[in-house]
């Protein structure tokens, strides 16, 4: 059995292990990236928020991704009706990126790992973990290849970026089960042949059509639109049919959309995704660190999954580099109680959006323009600036603003 030395393997290649791999290639480190699959490869997590893109900048990955020509990301929309909210992300509390991307993850992500090979760092798809070791400061990783052929890896350090994946929580025992309720997902992509003209055709739409139960709605620049539905697991499995004809009947559910998407055909059978929500005992180990997805997954109704993935993946990477030239680091502190503290924000804003209370806040006929840019701040991804109100003291804030919208429109119908 063949066996190589690196100093950090990173399994998986999406934009956590790109953010990673980039810096600690940058950084003089040897790196190697598996990924159990060939790229390009279908995955969700289209819709991004502005603070990914200091990660992308960071670690030189800005310019590849802006010679893409994506869609971009401005704000965002919610309807409930004939109630709208709009949020531009150059109205919000904290400096950063007033702009992001609306991307097909094919491409993105494939655009990143030929960067990354273009670069000199080594990735190996189609190559599938199925065991670690780890013994005196050293972890043996043992692979199989699309033909069935074992190799190892020895590193000092995993970096366990594979997503939905969840190699290492599953390997080595590691998850719990969300706080988050349990929602599922079902989605496709269109090509938007009735995509209207000018701004209409190109924001990204959440379209509420029940407390629990939304679509999006998010065009991209080659012409086509992902359009999904979130709700309760219950809900969206009582309609029948194949994944097509559950899809198709959801869509009637809106409708803003309805005529823009009826009898589109979809480009692939649409997907299911079932209690999304994940969660973990811990995010680090002698030897390990779990980043994005292969973490925490809150739920899509914000778009927070890429941006915590390259945040995790980016200090991640800086404390590993740390610890390789023999600087202290503090793993507890500096890396899960932050990030924890960052997932804790958003944890908030999705409860509180599947009890109501956000939505009370977003579609109130008196909206407060400073309220609104804190909240703003925080749907950007800038959920650790705690001169943020909305961020500082989230877990009660929410519900009180929340509570004094009802008291305003109790007033105001008597």
């Amino acid at each position: 059995m063949t066996k190589e030395n690196v100093d950090v393997l990173i399994i998986g290649a999406g934009p956590s292990g790109a953010v990673a791999a980039s810096y600690l290639h940058n950084n003089g480190l040897s790196v190697k990236v598996v990924e159990k699959n060939k790229f390009p490869r279908f995955v969700i997590g289209e819709s991004l928020i502005p603070r990914c893109m200091d990660h992308f900048e960071a670690v030189g990955l800005m310019d590849c991704l802006k010679a893409k020509g994506f869609e971009v990301k401005t704000g965002a929309r919610f309807m409930k009706g004939s109630k709208v909210c709009e949020f531009d992300f150059s109205k919000k509390h904290t400096k950063g990126w007033d702009w992001t991307w609306q991307v097909p993850r094919a491409e993105f992500d494939k655009t990143l790992t030929d960067e990354l090979t273009k670069r000199g760092v080594d990735i190996a798809f189609e190559k599938e973990v199925t065991a670690v070791e780890f013994s005196n400061g050293i972890s043996t990783t043992t692979i199989l290849d699309a033909d069935g052929n074992p190799s190892q890896i020895e590193a000092k350090y995993i970096i366990d970026s594979s997503g939905f994946g969840r190699v290492l929580p599953r390997l080595l025992g590691l998850d719990k089960p969300s706080e988050i309720p349990k929602h599922c997902s079902i989605f496709t992509h269109v090509k938007d042949v009735r995509r209207p003209d000018g701004w209409e055709g190109h924001r990204i739409t959440f379209d509420i059509v029940s407390l629990e139960t939304w679509l999006w709605v998010i065009p991209f620049s080659n012409g086509d639109t992902s359009i999904g539905y979130v709700g309760p697991t219950d809900y969206l499995e009582s309609f029948e049919g194949s994944n097509t004809e559950k899809l198709q009947q959801m869509m009637k559910l809106s409708n803003h959309y309805l005529d823009r998407f009826d009898g589109v055909p979809y480009k692939f059978e649409p997907k299911m995704i079932k209690n999304i929500a994940k969660s973990v005992t811990k995010l680090y180990g002698d030897g390990y660190v779990l980043t994005g997805n292969s973490a925490e997954f809150l739920d899509p109704v914000f778009s927070s999954g890429v941006t915590f993935a390259t945040e995790s993946a980016h200090l991640a990477a800086k404390m590993i580099a740390k610890e390789l030239k023999g600087e202290q680091v503090d793993w507890e502190t500096d890396y899960s109680k932050y990030m924890l503290d960052g997932v804790n924000v958003f944890s908030t804003y999705v409860k509180e959006w599947y009890t109501g209370n956000l939505q009370k806040i977003f579609f109130t006929d008196s909206e407060n323009p400073i309220i609104k840019s804190q909240i703003c701040a925080v749907l950007a991804g800038y959920v650790w600036d705690k001169t943020n109100p909305f961020v500082k003291n989230h877990h009660r804030l929410v519900r009180t603003v929340a509570h004094i919208t009802d008291m305003e429109r109790e007033n105001a119908s008597t």
